[in-house]
């Protein structure tokens, strides 16, 4: 990538040194950008690749994932890359139990604000994609065509709760919400809900948090090796993989790509239909291939409840839509950040 001497935090090709006047700004945005991409794949309906977008760090985080693939360890893509992986490395242990019970408590009111959080990155991408080409168009008719059906399959599951999480759905889950990492507007956490396993993940991730505090290791092999470490190897495929197709097509199909990227975000919210809450299974009835008995349902954690729609009263619609409000003008805050393509 060239780089261009206008950007401020533009720093010198060939042998890696680090302009020693551009190291503070781009550390602070790469821990910025770091620490709202690890959020951003917690919250489902947030784009990790839109954070980077808006904190003006996305160009060169995608060019030294690149270059690590690629043996090329120049001291600038090095720096980036450290910094923002701790960053979200730091952001999603801290924070993946407190946004769990966040989802399952307070579920409608969290989705709105999903929602809003959403919308907000549109600008953000759109300003990518300007001006804008039929190639575009036709990108985004496509994008926006997958997020519906990803929604009408997330509709039509049989109770809406998560699935069993195996090694490879966890595989795959992680795979999937590390390309999402990498592309703008797209959510990491929207697609681990499609697949059901985002409260699960989120879980495992605070268990393992728990157990490693506690120094209990009996109890951190469990969800360290059940969750932490199928998702971890999804994740690292995910990344390298997907950051240097995005290059490329970034590169060779700039237009239709962006266009792909902003039908995503302008579609994502379709399954964030917020007025829907999770409801225990009734005693007798059969949840996950067993009768539900009056020791088991004990035993079945609230974030694993099946969850139905309601009618929201007028009160609620209010808020919803206070909410949609307050997350398109958090995301647009943080774009500010970063006023670069």
């Amino acid at each position: 990538m060239v780089e261009d001497p206008a950007r401020p935090d533009a720093l010198p090709e060939g042998d890696g040194a680090v302009d020693d006047t551009a190291v503070p700004l781009l550390v602070a945005r790469s821990v910025v950008g770091g620490v709202l991409m690890g959020l951003a794949n917690l919250v489902p309906g947030i784009s990790g690749g839109t954070m980077l977008v808006a904190s003006g760090i996305y160009p060169r985080f995608i060019d030294a994932i690149a270059e690590l693939t690629r043996l090329r360890f120049r001291k600038q893509s090095m720096l980036v890359l450290g910094v923002v992986l701790l960053a979200v490395a730091v952001a999603i242990v801290g924070l993946a139990g407190p946004v769990r019970d966040l989802v399952v408590s307070y579920r409608w009111a969290m989705f709105s604000l999903f929602v809003g959080l959403t919308f907000g990155g549109v600008p953000v991408v759109w300003a990518m994609a300007k001006p804008a080409t039929p190639e575009t168009w036709r990108g985004a008719a496509l994008g926006f065509l997958v997020m519906v059906a990803v929604a009408v399959f997330q509709y039509g599951s049989a109770d809406g709760s998560a699935g069993e999480a195996s090694f490879g759905l966890l595989f795959v889950a992680g795979l999937l919400g590390a390309s999402a990492m990498i592309l703008p507007g797209v959510s990491g956490g929207y697609l681990l809900l499609v697949l059901g396993v985002y409260e699960a993940i989120l879980s495992g991730i605070a268990a393992a948090k728990d157990a490693a505090k506690a120094g209990d290791m009996d109890a951190l092999m469990e969800p360290a090796l059940g969750v932490v470490l199928p998702v971890g190897l999804g994740v690292v495929v995910g990344v390298v993989a997907v950051s240097n197709v995005l290059k490329k097509l970034l590169e060779t199909r700039e237009k239709a790509t962006l266009g792909v990227l902003l039908g995503f975000l302008v579609g994502a919210p379709v399954g964030l239909w917020p007025f829907r809450e999770g409801v225990a299974p009734a005693i007798g009835s059969t949840f996950k291939g067993a009768v539900v008995t009056a020791e088991s349902l004990a035993e079945i954690p609230a974030h694993k409840y099946p969850t139905v729609f309601f009618t929201p009263s007028a009160a609620q619609v209010a808020m919803a839509l206070a909410l949609v409000a307050l997350g398109f003008g958090l995301t647009a805050l943080v774009a500010k950040l970063g006023d670069e393509r």
